[in-house]
């Protein structure tokens, strides 16, 4: 779209476009280490870490994985939850001109073998609890050498001492924190506290390296890397700063998303670091955890999911806790409900808006404006430096009102890891990357989804959009979520299948939510048949697997 209408909707001060500095993504902690040393750059569970002593811990881990033969261009593999040393860790593996792998600490031996083995890793940072899966499998990989991270190792002295004391508390934060592993595999805190700093005049990554291979398996289930280089990466946190308007030096981001995933990764570990903000880490998401440490540590920002926020409202609501110190929040992975957005800014009197992108975008694409024109539940507008097209899927060269989202920006990945195929269909001619979403525009230049074209249903000849019928059925009483998937139907290619759960107490049939939809969306998307689930499965960050709710189904409904 050529005029951008989207610009005229933009908060104060937000550019049209950015420019995208050439370096690579190691440049922004040496800046930030000359510029505040003593700065904490790191409040993990207590235990701190300034930008001085982090660029320190980055030079002797680089020198470490450099020990270990690592060199420009090898993947490492970081399987690691959230943590100070899952920041040298990746850090590290950049300045040394190498390229980090992220994957989910918490996978079976099966999915870390299959990503390992695609990847072609040469060395994995594990934690202590992953270890005897990674080892598990490592012989059908590449991984030649696995070292141990026990997370312990960055608890500030007093806690690591409590961990000792024969009682059951100690006994279960041991447990969840740290595994014993065989005595061959090496420690990581231990070859970063032998090594000598990487040589200053060590050569730096190009703008133009690759950086980073994020799976992501999409609505497909299949994982494939997606590749990003530095300059998509270091464009993805200017056009951040852009949008925020953060005053470098000033913030202090909480980093409850897990670092591994695209959306924590570059808002916790590469946004942060290029706006010199104090990030406060968690090994997982713990509202109580989160709020004695906005008591010692008061968070500026905070990038979450929405169920994420929902139970920080409940238990600051509870406890009485201030959340009055964040200004803002970034919520993303699934629709803001109105509700809320309005609890949370009602509590922290700060703003909340969405944002919108995918792996492949490194990951925002579009966000809500931190101005009075945000909107709950819409995408948002196209970041600065962003364009888009919205365009009929089987011709992708027609625009239309309402069709798929092209994306096309400096923060548009480079395509699959030895993946061609799948490259060519998910990026056309120009650089325009295919996002799968259908979408339209309303006439202030916002961004609306309309459903995922993998997961709409063509039933009798017509479309449903799964979101469509879900949002309804939310909003019928005693049902508390719903997925709406496809099933096989023969000729009628799918019938309509509603999962839901539902309020403590609530029952509802067939027949009941058939009558609550019918005068509320089309007859052809009316389910022909209703689960009722204990719970939805859920991605980690709390997505709804749509599915896996489907081929549950298939699997018990043959």
């Amino acid at each position: 779209m050529s005029t951008r209408p989207w610009l005229a909707s933009y908060g104060g001060g937000v550019p049209a476009d950015v420019d995208v500095p050439d370096e690579a993504l190691p440049a922004a902690l040496a800046r930030a280490a000359s510029s505040w040393p003593d700065r904490v750059a790191v409040d993990f569970l207590g235990g701190t870490t300034t930008f001085e002593a982090l660029a320190d811990q980055v030079a002797r881990g680089a020198q470490a994985l450099a020990d270990l033969g690592v060199r420009a261009g090898d993947r490492v593999a970081i399987v690691l939850p959230n943590s100070t040393a899952h920041v040298v860790a990746f850090q590290a593996v950049l300045r040394l001109g190498a390229v980090v792998v992220e994957h989910n600490p918490t996978y079976t031996a099966r999915e870390l073998g299959h990503q390992l083995a695609d990847s072609g890793a040469v060395v994995a940072l594990v934690w202590t609890k992953a270890v005897a899966a990674v080892l598990e499998v490592k012989d059908g990989t590449a991984v030649r050498t696995v070292v141990a991270v026990d997370l312990a190792d960055d608890l500030p002295w007093r806690s690591r001492l409590a961990l000792r004391l024969p009682v059951a508390r100690a006994r279960e934060t041991r447990a969840a924190l740290r595994a014993d592993v065989p005595s061959h595999v090496p420690s990581w805190r231990a070859l970063v506290g032998a090594a000598k700093p990487l040589p200053a005049d060590h050569p730096q990554p190009s703008s133009g390296d690759l950086a980073l291979i994020q799976y992501t398996g999409g609505t497909t289930g299949t994982p494939k890397g997606a590749m990003l280089t530095h300059r998509n990466l270091v464009a993805n946190v200017v056009q951040g700063q852009a949008w925020t308007g953060a005053t470098p030096g000033t913030e202090t981001i909480y980093g409850v998303l897990p670092f591994f995933h695209a959306f924590g990764l570059t808002l916790c570990l590469t946004y942060a670091v290029h706006v010199g903000a104090t990030l406060v880490a968690f090994p997982k998401f713990d509202p109580a955890q989160v709020l004695a440490a906005q008591r010692r540590r008061p968070g500026t920002f905070l990038p979450a999911v929405p169920p994420m926020l929902d139970r920080l409202c409940v238990a600051a609501e509870a406890t009485g806790a201030d959340l009055t110190s964040f200004r803002y929040a970034i919520s993303g992975a699934m629709p803001l409900p109105a509700a809320t957005a309005a609890r949370w800014e009602r509590l922290t009197h700060g703003l909340v808006v969405e944002g919108y992108g995918m792996t492949e975008t490194s990951p925002v694409a579009l966000g809500s404006p931190l101005s009075p024109h945000r909107r709950p539940g819409a995408l948002g507008l196209p970041f600065p430096g962003t364009d888009i097209r919205i365009v009929r899927p089987d011709s992708p060269d027609v625009d239309v009102e309402q069709g798929e989202l092209l994306i096309h920006g400096p923060q548009v990945f480079a395509g699959y890891w030895q993946r061609p195929d799948e490259t060519a269909e998910q990026l056309l001619d120009g650089g325009w990357l295919r996002t799968g979403d259908i979408v339209r525009m309303d006439a202030d230049g916002m961004v609306v989804l309309v459903d995922r074209i993998k997961e709409m249903i063509v039933t009798g000849g017509f479309k449903v959009y799964p979101s469509q019928v879900e949002d309804q059925l939310r909003a019928m009483p005693g049902v508390l979520d719903a997925a709406v998937v496809g099933v096989p139907a023969g000729d009628l290619g799918e019938h309509v299948v509603a999962a839901v759960t539902l309020d403590d107490g609530a029952s509802v049939d067939l027949d009941a939510v058939r009558a609550w939809l019918a005068p509320r969306v089309a007859r052809y998307a009316l389910p022909r048949e209703l689960v009722v689930l204990p719970e939805l499965p859920r991605s980690l960050i709390g997505k709804v697997l749509r599915r896996v709710v489907r081929e549950d189904y298939l699997t018990t409904h043959p």
